[in-house]
């Protein structure tokens, strides 16, 4: 097998990846006026489109701002590999070794916001098609980057590329884990909206998908909340007159892992206050994370149980509003679920809202796009580790026929949206040769 990176892509690499991570390229826009997502964005954008030209690619940007694309070559069919160029904020910038938005190399380590997510494999793709251009190659398929702008938030870039623009007949994703996803669950959020409350102000949770870690309660029931909490064993502390309860955070898509503080607090409260919200988060919900009280058991064989995380409550004097974020099995029909979901929540006198939905992936694992990636990865890396299902979301699900294929290594450290974000060089240079690899395997022969 070839190996086609070489000491010059490498280095090109390192300094493409800074231009990158230099642009604080968060949303900070509206996603309807000009840019939508912000200039930081746009910035980002442009420079990337700039990068794919040095790269010897034709470019073209979307006049409202939404997606960019990069193509080299010629032909009916079209290998595409789907990029996102937005990033999340830095987040506690004191915990920052370096400020997020100023790229820093030592220790054989680049570290910045985006190095992991997405930018760095971003960088790995575009330069891996490089390296293999620069072999000579004659591509059979023309190839298309396509860079989204709003993957971290409501997908938006995706929505207009698709309504606009050709789809690639295959591709990948360089937005998750080696070896390859293969299918990822419906990602579905939604609100349950009912009455508000005289007695009740509630504001709990930060983000639907994220299982919250703590639930506070403040109000004059706060001894007789306690009595019941202890009866039930639920772990609380107190503090200045407040009730906190105590569970574990983790990401809605491992929902299980995690122990969601607002049904731990609800359980407790809903036996000293009468609201609709919590008699249905404390009987229809529970402790559960597979949703089965509520819609009964949810399950495939191809990915398992549906998850669901409560990730929000509001109550205040005007409204309550229960925001569920739900991962449901690639084989179900989302219709049917929210059928069941929304004559549950009438039973309680809630309404049912949807605020997002993203369908399901699920390309065969016997499929000749998994198994020629499959075999790419394990000959160039001696991995014999199975392709996953998973409850998160790529673009690979916006388009027929797309996978997510790295750039992550199994057993390494995940540190994408967190504090001092920082990816390997090896890594990158790996996942760069494998990518070389792939586009030959996939537009080459």
């Amino acid at each position: 097998m070839t190996t086609w990176v070489k000491e010059n892509h490498q280095q090109e690499s390192i300094e493409a990846l800074k231009e990158l991570i230099a642009i604080g390229s968060v949303n900070a826009g509206d996603g309807s006026s000009f840019p939508p997502f912000g200039e930081k964005i746009q910035e980002c954008l442009e420079k990337a489109l700039e990068i794919s030209e040095r790269l010897g690619m034709k470019t073209f940007i979307d006049p409202e701002g939404y997606y960019g694309y990069a193509e080299h070559g010629e032909g009916e069919e079209m290998l595409g590999i789907l990029c996102h160029l937005d990033v999340v904020p830095g987040g506690n910038l004191a915990k920052w070794i370096t400020p997020p938005f100023e790229p820093d190399v030592r220790d054989g380590v680049i570290y910045g916001r985006g190095t992991q997510d997405d930018k760095g494999p971003t960088i790995a793709a575009l330069y891996a098609f490089k390296a293999v251009l620069d072999e000579g190659v004659t591509f059979n398929k023309r190839i298309r980057f396509i860079f989204g702008t709003d993957e971290e938030s409501l997908w938006r870039c995706m929505e207009h590329y698709t309504k606009k623009e050709e789809i690639p007949s295959l591709g990948f994703v360089p937005d998750g884990v080696f070896p390859l996803t293969y299918a990822e669950k419906g990602l579905w959020e939604i609100n349950l909206i009912g009455p508000g409350s005289d007695s009740l102000n509630l504001a709990l949770g930060e983000a639907s998908n994220v299982v919250p870690g703590e639930a506070i309660y403040d109000g004059d029931k706060a001894a007789a909340l306690v009595d019941e909490l202890k009866q039930l064993d639920i772990e609380f502390v107190e503090e200045d007159g407040k009730v906190i309860v105590k569970g574990k955070s983790v990401h809605s898509s491992v929902s299980g892992e995690g122990i969601n503080a607002i049904n731990k607090l609800v359980q407790g409260l809903n036996k000293v206050e009468s609201h609709p919200a919590l008699r249905f988060i404390a009987e229809k919900i529970g402790n559960e994370t597979n949703g089965y009280s509520l819609l009964g058991e949810i399950k495939d064989e191809v990915s398992g149980e549906m998850t669901l995380n409560t990730g929000k409550l509001v109550i205040d004097e005007y409204k309550s509003v229960i925001t569920l974020d739900i991962r449901y099995p690639v084989t179900y029909d989302k219709e049917e679920l929210v059928a069941g979901i929304t004559k549950a929540a009438e039973d309680y006198g809630l309404m049912y809202e949807e605020y997002d939905s993203i369908p399901s992936l699920y390309v065969k694992k016997d499929s000749e796009l998994v198994k020629t990636l499959m075999s790419v990865y394990q000959e160039k890396t001696g991995d014999q580790t199975e392709p996953f299902v998973s409850g998160g979301a790529t673009y690979a699900r916006q388009m027929p026929n797309m996978v997510a294929f790295g750039a992550h290594f199994p057993g390494s450290k995940s540190l994408a949206h967190q504090e001092n974000e920082a990816l390997p060089l090896d890594e990158l240079y790996k996942a760069m040769e494998i990518y070389a690899e792939a586009i030959y395997q996939l537009a080459g022969k």
